[in-house]
């Protein structure tokens, strides 16, 4: 094995990726992780009420083993999503043909898709892709990255991510991938498309993982947005394959930290691979009533089209943010708020700081990255979110996306 797959591929699973011929372009499109013997699972999936063909199958699997996956199937080019009856049979009918090559129960397996919403899945093709792709699966390096580029659609770069942690004495890795570019604007439950793959080898009952994994959510995926838009297909997968011989229980400071890490550093590339942009935002709200309200300010600030096109000009119009924060549904003062790009105070107590330079904020709004801090002194609530600005690129991707 290479020395990269020593140290950051989780033990106890193999991966894979062909074309299975559902993209245009003819580059891979269909990609298979498969954990020998079956791993623990937690999940969640799009709060959006129309949910794809997969996620309705998964979710009725994971409840059928008690949160177990044998093996993760994801195509890319189609979403699966608004087929109707068509398309859950597509979904089974995927499932159906990999456990009988994988010799598991099909509620082992785990679709996922993203693509075009609408269009009828061919899963004939999925099928007939499988033996071939199963005969030359591996646990190397190489093999997971094939996985990291199958799922791309709109995006330009693969996104990994990777931790290792000592644990009693034991070596345990975390590794995942993600796929997303448009159609961000995640709100993960329980509580184009993001897809995150998660895989460890600790060993960790289901339920601890799902608790471990809405912690993690919490402070990364749902707190990012590229257009406002959320997806009916997002999922993240949590999968342990035990494999280490590590045990995680559920007060595991160090493995809750670790796993965060790898989906805030997930979060930020998908935002950096936004569809169009030019900037990546990042906005910290402090001083607000509670963190709920310091969460609706930058959600109201991250999905206004006017503050995202000034961003995209390099415009320091930070009239628009406060317009923003008036609107969000926040408690709030207006003559007590206070706004900072970067370390320039542009805003104080609801007025133009006198300090203002509105020259130097054009220049520091032309970095490729930027901060707005804003504190609305009303008590102890914050929070950080990534955003970004919004292009005619953007409008350009999105017009002609399935002609």
């Amino acid at each position: 094995m290479s020395d990269i797959s020593e140290f950051l591929i989780p033990r106890g699973f193999r991966f894979g990726a062909t074309k299975a011929g559902l993209k245009a372009s003819g580059r891979t499109d269909f990609a298979l992780i498969v954990a020998d013997p079956p791993a623990n699972a937690a999940a969640a999936f799009t709060g959006n009420r129309v949910k794809a063909a997969p996620l309705l199958v998964d979710q009725e699997h994971l409840r059928a083993t008690g949160g177990k996956v044998r093996v993760v199937a994801i195509n890319a080019g189609n979403a699966n999503c608004a087929a109707g009856q068509a398309g859950i049979d597509a979904a089974r009918a995927t499932c159906a043909g990999l456990a009988q090559v994988f010799d598991c129960n099909p509620n082992e397996v785990f679709p996922s898709s993203t693509g075009i919403i609408g269009v009828p899945l061919p899963a004939e093709r999925l099928i007939a892709a499988v033996p071939e792709l199963s005969a030359r699966l591996g646990s190397e390096s190489d093999h997971f990255q094939e996985v990291a580029e199958a799922i791309l659609t709109t995006d330009t770069v693969e996104k990994t991510a990777f931790a290792r942690l000592d644990i009693d004495g034991k070596e345990v890795r975390i590794a995942a991938t993600c796929k997303g570019s448009g159609m961000i604007h995640p709100q993960l439950v329980p509580h184009a498309t993001m897809l995150v793959y998660i895989l460890t080898d600790a060993e960790a009952a289901p339920p601890v993982l799902d608790g471990y994994l809405r912690e993690a959510i919490e402070l990364s995926f749902n707190r990012i947005s590229v257009d406002g838009d959320t997806s009916t297909n997002d999922t993240v997968l949590l999968l342990a394959s035990g494999a280490s011989g590590a045990s995680i229980d559920a007060n595991n400071a160090e493995f809750g930290g670790a796993l965060t890490q790898v989906c805030t550093s997930l979060a930020r590339q998908i935002v950096a691979d936004g569809e169009g942009i030019t900037h990546v935002v990042e906005l910290r709200i402090e001083g607000a009533a509670s963190d709920a309200d310091a969460l609706r300010v930058a959600k109201a600030i991250a999905h206004s089209p006017l503050v995202k096109t000034a961003w995209a000009g390099c415009d320091p119009n930070w009239g628009r943010l406060v317009a923003a924060i008036g609107y969000s549904g926040a408690e709030i003062d207006p003559e007590r708020i206070d706004i900072w790009f970067g370390e320039q105070r542009i805003c104080r107590n609801g007025g133009r700081a006198a300090e203002f330079d509105e020259q130097a904020a054009h220049a520091y709004l032309h970095q490729e990255e930027f901060s707005i801090s804003i504190d609305l002194n009303q008590g102890p609530g914050s929070c950080i979110f990534w955003t970004t600005d919004l292009t005619a690129e953007y409008v350009h991707i999105n017009a002609d996306y399935s002609t």
